[in-house]
């Protein structure tokens, strides 16, 4: 068996670390675009909420019929 210590690390090939910096790459554009998915969906439903709460606020301004 091995001693994982004592084992000299293993040094990445031209082709592996090409392949490492693609997947990173594609990773990062991955996050990137699930972060800006869910900063419109926020915005999205902030906008929604303000127009609901600024209906309410003006319904209950508005006189009521006698």
């Amino acid at each position: 068996m091995i001693n994982r210590q004592q084992a000299e690390p293993r040094t990445l090939t031209p082709a592996e670390r090409e392949a490492r910096k693609v997947f990173v790459e594609r990773e990062a554009v991955k996050a990137l675009n699930e972060y800006e998915a869910a900063q419109k969906a926020l915005h999205a439903n902030r906008e929604r909420l303000k127009a609901e709460r600024l209906a309410r606020e003006a319904a209950a301004l508005a006189p009521v019929p006698a």
